[in-house]
């Protein structure tokens, strides 16, 4: 029997009193009461009162020392009992006591109020802050998340298979990260974005139904909702409908979020919206329909406008009732966020009640205009509609999204006890970027387009693919494709964003030449674990649900990378690098 650990602290209760126990752990805390000393010892599992008469005993002990005690547990007095605690009705009478290792340094913040520190300070000491049990208990609940996953999926008949970390590079949308080959000098290899070809080619190998909890590597600048490096349960199904798949995303989704929440959460079928649909009436493809304000378009009321900045333009409106007697102040927020995203000012009507309007704009309309925004977007006595309006319909669509989550969160629109799900399809398979001049490729690659043997190349950007994510609370938690397994189809799919031919087929050899032995139909999609953990712990960041995540600027501190490599290791992997980019 391991000598240190007798007893785990969780396991103490007053059936024990009057029993000779040992427990190990950290000192959280010692307090002297007059010739009486208390120590709060915590393990990984709870915190007990321990009680010393001996002033020598527990002498000299620093704090996070980690120490095995041995005594006799009894009751404590009811006027001392601890609620917030398990054992708050007990407390160790300690006579002995055993030093396994002492805290040597003065430690670089409180361990129970960890999480009002600062990040990087909480990153660099990371070992530290985990001892905070509400830290701890984000990665006990992961694990049992991962845990119910991967039950799940091998109960509706899906095999876990493990796929590559080292592999090629794939323009798959993300920059890569590469490792540099020490044998095949001049060559690299890259950490995978997602095993996206993997999991084609274990179709095309004839697995039925494919998962793993897989991660994935991207070198991209990061965000609150996006790391460095993240898991996905990753799942791909031969055979199989865009509409099958879904059901499977929608069963997941239902069942980890309704047995680790108290939440709210959408029941299946969730709510479909096609891309267009989404852009539109909500200004994101990522929409939070918590938020029960929708964009409508006053482009066609207001065509014949007087209005300098509304000519020419694409006009997005916001009809928001009952706050037209908000402060000025109130409003005043609302332009400075208006400013803050780039737009030049927000335009603003409020209906009086005697019909009329008010609002700096007011001015600049006829009475046949006032009429039909009033008729056509409904509003109400005290109803402000707010414009937004700009050249670009693609920029309209996104500040008037944009102004539409501000609103809400503002007005205090989202229920904070409600999970509400939805699916976006139909995503457009290629979209133009004005700065390369060319076409690229709007989503996945890999996806099957709507009428594949029938593209029209003179109106690429309304060819639709079978292409979905499921969205939550304004969060993307899962995309997924039908996959063009159509070999001409991914070929003329490459050639429209500028490859050769040549180079399609040497880049994409492995799907290229897998698929010339037969490739069934095949679809499915990947579910994102850290952002399913951020919505269950309600926390706002995704390194919070990381174990060893990196800083905002995709530094680990406490690990020390990226670190500058020796002389010798650079020659090794036969590589040279600028005297700007050395630590001499």
């Amino acid at each position: 029997m391991n000598k240190y650990y007798t007893h785990k602290i969780s396991e103490l209760s007053s059936k024990m009193i009057g029993e000779e126990i040992t427990v190990s752990g950290w000192i959280e805390n010692i307090r002297d009461h007059g010739g009486v000393l208390f120590l709060d010892l915590r393990d990984t599992t709870e915190t007990l009162q321990t009680v010393s008469n001996d002033d020598e005993l527990f002498k000299g002990l620093a704090k996070e020392s980690v120490i095995t005690l041995s005594g006799t547990l009894r009751k404590r007095s009811e006027d001392t009992y601890n609620p917030r605690l398990k054992t708050g009705e007990i407390e160790l009478l300690v006579n002995k006591l055993e030093i396994l290792s002492p805290s040597l340094h003065e430690l670089p913040f409180e361990i129970m109020t960890s999480k009002n520190v600062n990040e990087e300070t909480r990153l660099k000491y990371r070992y530290l802050d985990m001892r905070n049990q509400k830290v701890k208990e984000i990665f006990l609940l992961r694990s049992n998340v991962l845990h119910f996953l991967r039950n799940k999926m091998v109960d509706l008949g899906f095999t876990e298979v493990q796929t590559p970390i080292l592999t090629a590079s794939s323009p798959e949308g993300a920059r890569d990260f590469v490792v540099p080959s020490r044998k095949f000098k001049g060559k690299f290899y890259a950490l995978p974005q997602a095993p996206q070809i993997y999991k084609e080619l274990l179709m095309v190998g004839g697995f039925d139904k494919y998962f793993q909890i897989a991660p994935c590597f991207r070198d991209e600048d990061t965000r609150h909702d996006r790391t460095l490096e993240f898991y996905q349960l990753d799942m791909e199904m031969n055979f199989a409908t865009e509409e099958e798949v879904l059901q499977i995303g929608e069963k997941i989704f239902y069942e980890v979020f309704s047995k680790f929440t108290k939440k709210v959460v959408s029941k299946p079928p969730f709510a479909k919206i096609s891309y267009q649909e989404a852009m539109e009436k909500y200004g994101t493809d990522k929409p939070d329909l918590r938020n029960p304000l929708i964009i409508e378009d006053a482009t066609e009321t207001l065509k014949n406008t007087t209005f300098n900045p509304f000519k020419k333009a694409t006009i997005k409106v916001i009809v928001v009732d009952g706050i037209g007697k908000k402060s000025n102040s109130w409003f005043n927020e609302v332009v400075d966020y208006a400013s803050k995203i780039g737009m030049p000012g927000i335009g603003y009507l409020t209906l009086l009640e005697d019909g009329s309007l008010k609002g700096p704009i007011d001015k600049f309309l006829s009475d046949e205009e006032r009429k039909e925004l009033i008729q056509k977007f409904s509003m109400k006595t005290n109803s402000v509609m707010f414009f937004i309006a700009d050249r670009n319909i693609k920029m309209a669509r996104k500040l008037a999204g944009m102004i539409r989550i501000e609103l809400g969160r503002k007005l205090n629109l989202m229920d904070e006890n409600e999970l509400k799900l939805c699916i976006v399809n139909d995503f457009p398979m290629f979209e133009y970027d004005r700065q390369t001049k060319k076409y690229e490729f709007a989503h996945n690659p890999f996806s099957l387009p709507h009428n594949f043997d029938d593209y029209d190349l003179k109106d690429l950007e309304n060819i639709l693919a079978y292409q979905y994510d499921f969205v939550c609370n304004g969060y993307e938690m899962a995309s997924g494709a039908i996959r063009n397994h159509n070999l001409e189809a991914l070929r003329k799919g490459f050639e429209i964003v500028g490859y050769q031919k040549d180079e399609i087929e040497n880049r994409f050899k492995s799907i290229f030449t897998a698929f010339k032995y037969g490739c069934p139909p095949h679809g499915g999609m990947a579910m994102g674990i850290d952002r399913i953990l951020m919505l269950i712990k309600d926390e706002k960041n995704l390194r919070e649900v990381q174990a060893f995540p990196t800083n905002a600027q995709g530094e680990d501190q406490m690990m020390g990378s990226p670190s500058y490599l020796s002389k010798e290791q650079l020659d090794e992997l036969g590589l040279r690098i600028g005297k700007d980019d050395t630590n001499e």
